[in-house]
């Protein structure tokens, strides 16, 4: 049976990042959602390969992918994305060493306290393991940004230099 605290938890997480959402403007959720769903959908992938190899466990029973896997990819992954890409997308060192610090937050500090409140553990994976399990993906989720920006600008519907220029509907 789930927890109470787990049910509490799974709420916030998914609220609170899509709540931040509202502050990030139209042009940048037009921006960037693409390339922040397409990630997050490959962060739902790669989180049921996780889950079949057992690199970490929940600690409710029964373990289901809906309630105990995907809020993660649901709350903060896309908005956190679109919200990371908003203020270094243009700067890849900025963009590397933001996502390393966010990074190495959710792996090392964030995972210890979750296992602290009894919500989730590392199985089969050590933190720095389990920081390059979810690092790499900043890579991607670059580089899919990247090929949109190109795709959007050989089609003529903005410049991606001039901040104040409105995007065509």
């Amino acid at each position: 049976m789930t927890s109470k605290k787990h049910n509490i938890f799974n709420a916030l997480m998914i609220a609170l990042p899509w709540i931040s959402v509202l502050f990030i403007g139209k042009r940048s959720i037009k921006r960037y959602s693409l390339s922040s769903v397409v990630i997050g959908i490959y962060e739902i992938i790669s989180h049921l390969y996780g889950r079949k190899k057992k690199y970490w466990k929940f600690y409710d029973k029964p373990q289901k992918f809906i309630r105990d896997e995907l809020p993660f990819d649901i709350g903060p992954y896309v908005p956190i994305s679109m919200w990371i890409l908003k203020y270094t997308y243009g700067n890849f060192k900025k963009f590397v060493l933001v996502n390393v610090i966010f990074n190495l937050f959710f792996a090392f500090i964030f995972i210890a306290f979750l296992k602290k409140i009894k919500i989730l553990r590392l199985y089969r994976l050590n933190y720095f393991q389990f920081f390059i399990y979810i690092h790499y993906k900043a890579y991607l989720l670059y580089a899919v940004q990247f090929l949109m920006e190109k795709v959007k600008r050989r089609r003529g519907m903005y410049s991606a230099t001039k901040k104040d220029e409105k995007i065509p509907s």
